[in-house]
């Protein structure tokens, strides 16, 4: 499914179809956070910065990707 595959179904009059859409946008998401947190640990981001750029705090991003990813 493409980006514009997505902003397809979003537009959807139908509930289902817009929440599935939803849906598959959280994974997505979830995804690419995931990448680039591995990408800017590998290049030497503190939690704290990695924390910063997400908005939310280093204890929630390292609970979240710390110990044992």
């Amino acid at each position: 499914m493409t980006v514009d595959d997505l902003s397809a179904l979003i537009r959807s009059d139908d509930p289902a179809v817009g929440l599935r859409a939803v849906g598959a946008l959280h994974r997505l998401a979830e995804q690419v956070e995931a990448a680039h947190v591995d990408l800017a640990r590998r290049e030497g981001w503190s939690w704290e910065q990695i924390g910063d750029a997400l908005g939310v705090s280093r204890q929630s991003v390292h609970a979240k990707y710390g110990k044992g990813r």
